[in-house]
């Protein structure tokens, strides 16, 4: 009993012994090196959900059709090779390096060179193979990225459950891997700000104006490669990196698997609430966040014909992090990461649908809309910093109530959901330009029309995925910040049998270098 009453305070003033302190005890090296695995990943995808969408439809000239098809069939290959993966990673004999950090250096290179290939195809290919031939490269290129980023992506998830069992240093963990994704995604817009040629009529003065009264641009191929490949070697680089400053400090010591595992982690993933909530909330976090991404593309270029408008926007959308970052922690610790997750989905889902109500006011002065996507950065950038503490605790729920914990399984499942984010993302993305009739190939030009609609559909659907994020954890995530610190507690305990029984290797010795 006094035991456990220590563990409570403990898990109150948030202070570990025990278990849980031999299994913690992180450095600076150790949160830099965790957040450069997503820092490298997001230089690859985010080049992907940026640059991709606009490549193939004005370079390679693929309808939005064609690609919400394709999208859609690489998500549906995603929901087989996740879950494989995920059995691969948590089946795998762990060795002196452990089971999870490994991978990063596997993958670095492959990655790397998948994300080159998906952008070699140009238009003078196109011309000489013709439409089929380019359609074929594009699916099959895409889809080999796809499968190439979930080897990449399940054990790096993984990983956070064994470099610490403390909570707090979980939740700061989520901050830096949050920090490295935003910093990952930032350099892709160097290449939007070059990408775009100002058309000219024949005497080469007079500018090509659209319904709109805007010069039209025409997507430039060059600046596209050039930065794509820069991205790829930077992202291998940082993943060698990422693997050597890494350490895992839980490794199981053998493994033992039984008919029916897989089916026995599945069930008891998918029957656990908190579990299924956090998986929702990451599945309209990424959706959201990679339509704005690639929907933007064409606002900025098309109604807005700025350009410089893509770099700004993300800076304000990502801008709020760099301070939210000092303070995440405490409001963690006072509020709880449910609660101040839930208002940041409102706030964020308002922010998104004002700007709805004021086109021709935002029109005119352009940067009241970047004010807008500041504001909506605001709220998205707590719930960016905590989303993967948050998958974290959902993870630990499901083997409090049940006894089951395979790390690969659980995160391949909460990946897949945010892979089925991304089918949202495609769908609403290029169903969205068909249902505006937008003209796909190098310098079309719009109807006013098409512009009106684009403007509306860049403000509600977010507004949409991002208000939801507030209800659902809201309504149904149940681990408040009392639920989380009772949580800790319970986790302290099954450690403490794991190691007794000589089921798992703990502390800084678990793994060799």
């Amino acid at each position: 009993m006094e035991e456990e009453n220590t563990v409570k305070a403990e898990a109150r003033t948030g202070e570990s012994t025990g278990y849980i302190a031999a299994t913690s005890g992180l450095k600076s090296k150790d949160y830099i090196g965790y957040a450069l695995g997503d820092f490298a990943g997001c230089l690859c995808f985010s080049t992907v959900t940026t640059l991709l969408q606009k490549y193939y439809t004005d370079v390679l000239g693929l309808t939005p059709l064609f690609i919400m098809i394709m999208f859609i069939v690489a998500r549906v290959w995603d929901a087989i090779n996740d879950p494989i993966m995920g059995r691969i990673v948590d089946t795998r004999k762990p060795d002196k390096r452990g089971r999870y950090r490994i991978w990063m250096k596997w993958v670095a290179i492959p990655l790397a060179l998948a994300t080159v290939l998906m952008f070699l195809p140009n238009g003078v290919l196109a011309e000489k193979f013709g439409s089929t031939g380019i359609m074929i490269y594009a699916t099959v290129t895409y889809i080999a990225f796809g499968m190439i980023y979930t080897v990449h992506q399940i054990p790096y998830g993984s990983l956070a459950s064994v470099i610490t069992t403390d909570v707090k240093e979980r939740n700061k963990l989520s901050v830096f891997r949050s920090l490295g994704a935003a910093l990952g995604s930032v350099p892709v817009l160097i290449v939007t700000f070059f990408w775009g040629k100002k058309l000219y009529e024949a005497d080469g003065v007079t500018p090509v104006l659209g319904e709109n009264g805007k010069q039209i641009s025409q997507v430039q191929y060059l600046p596209i490669i050039i930065g794509v490949s820069a991205m790829a070697v930077l992202g291998c680089a940082m993943l060698f990196l990422a693997y050597r400053l890494n350490k895992e400090r839980v490794v199981a010591c053998e493994v033992k698997h039984e008919k029916g595992d897989t089916g026995r982690v599945v069930k008891a993933l998918l029957s656990n609430r908190n579990f299924i909530a956090c998986c929702l909330v990451g599945l309209l976090l990424l959706a959201g966040q990679m339509f704005t991404q690639s929907f933007y593309t064409y606002l900025f270029n098309d109604l807005f014909a700025s350009n410089w408008m893509n770099t700004v926007s993300m800076v304000c959308s990502y801008g709020p992090m760099a301070i939210l970052m000092f303070f995440a922690g405490k409001l963690v610790r006072k509020f709880g990461k449910k609660e101040i997750c839930a208002v940041g989905g409102i706030i964020s889902g308002v922010a998104n649908l004002i700007p709805a109500f004021m086109k021709d006011v935002i029109v005119a002065n352009p940067w009241l809309f970047l004010v807008f996507c500041f504001l909506s950065g605001f709220g998205l950038s707590i719930i960016t910093l905590e989303i993967w503490a948050i998958a974290t605790d959902a993870i630990d729920d499901v083997e409090v109530k049940t006894g089951v914990r395979n790390d690969g399984s659980a995160y391949s499942v909460f990946m897949f959901f945010r892979k089925l984010g991304q089918v949202v993302a495609a769908i609403a993305v290029n169903g969205a330009l068909l249902g505006m009739n937008y003209k796909a190939g190098a310098g079309a030009v719009q109807t006013l029309d098409t512009l009106n609609v684009m403007y509306y559909m860049a403000t509600i659907i977010p507004a949409v995925m991002f208000g939801l994020i507030g209800i659902v954890l809201f309504l149904l995530y149940g681990l408040s910040h009392k639920k989380t610190a009772e949580l800790q507690v319970e986790k302290e305990a099954i450690l403490k049998k794991q190691a007794e029984n000589n089921e798992i290797r703990i502390g800084e010795d678990a793994t060799e270098n």
